[in-house]
């Protein structure tokens, strides 16, 4: 299991160029990534963006990649136009000897000249860059599951203290299911008691009324289902696979049924465990949240 927090960095660095890159991930519910590319490598984002998709299914992830040339690298190359230098140059002369102006015709005159020397950027071939970052994409994010596996090791851990404590809830309120009906009649023929009437404790109408009353506050099928929610949760806790979305269905359905069941039961002793239940339920559902 996995958090959804985590950083990762990874480089690689051949024929004069570093490719660095720098992951972060957050919560979130559904996988959202932004990927800042430099405009070199602007082209490998779809399969930056798959590769990652191979390797997290759940999150915010920002991604950064940094394209560093070797100060020696040239960046830009100067071109001269030799054919634009001659015609200027031949120019030059047929107006001195038309003209006749004297002057001397210099180099720097002539690379003044418009079109002469132009300053052409150096295309960045992306085929040759695009296995340095899938190299340190790969770096980076062997870290980066690596750091959410640790995370999520402790979330496991927490998790499972918080399901033993629902399971102890679970056992309480079964041992006390069965005596939520005795309490009932014993609490109605005193009532029954205090109003001034003598009504036997097995009165057919009495009776009657707790028989009715056990039906609408049998909570059997709640508990069966709220402990097999439990072992569900459970086997999700050992799965390799993401889960964040099945707990937190899980965890819905949960509190689904312990609401159910504390409004069923309509008992003291049962609405008590129902309260520590509640509060526990909630404390898994915050850390689902962090879940991948």
């Amino acid at each position: 299991m996995k958090s959804m927090t985590g950083y990762g960095r990874g480089e690689c660095s051949r024929h004069g160029v570093k490719i660095t890159v720098e992951l972060n991930s957050v919560n979130r519910k559904q996988s959202d990534i932004t990927i800042n590319l430099p405009r070199e490598l602007i082209e490998l984002e779809p399969r930056i963006r798959d590769i990652i998709n191979t390797r997290v299914a759940r999150g915010r992830l920002n991604v950064a990649v940094g394209y560093h040339p070797a100060a020696d690298r040239p960046r830009a190359q100067v071109q001269v136009n030799m054919a634009v230098a001659k015609a200027y140059l031949a120019a030059t002369k047929k107006l001195h000897r038309e003209l006749g102006i004297d002057g001397s015709i210099t180099l720097d005159s002539i690379l003044r000249a418009p079109g002469v020397v132009n300053v052409v950027e150096v295309e960045t071939d992306t085929g040759s860059l695009g296995p340095l970052v899938e190299t340190a994409l790969n770096h980076a994010l062997d870290r980066l599951v690596k750091m959410r596996e640790r995370e999520g090791k402790h979330l496991a851990a927490d998790l499972n203290k918080r399901l033993s404590l629902l399971r102890d809830g679970v056992v309480k309120i079964r041992a006390e299911a069965p005596n939520v009906a005795k309490r009932y009649q014993q609490q109605l023929h005193t009532r029954i008691k205090n109003s001034g009437v003598e009504l036997p404790l097995d009165d057919e109408r009495l009776l009657k009324e707790v028989v009715i009353f056990a039906d609408r506050a049998d909570i059997t099928e709640e508990l069966t289902r709220l402990a097999s929610h439990l072992d569900q949760f459970a086997d999700c806790l050992t799965s390799g696979q993401p889960v964040g979305r099945t707990l937190d269905f899980l965890s819905q359905e949960m509190g689904r049924e312990i609401n159910t069941i504390g409004s069923k039961a309509n008992d003291i002793a049962i609405t008590q465990t129902v309260v520590m239940l509640k509060a526990e339920l909630e404390k898994i559902r915050e850390q689902v949240q962090n879940i991948e």
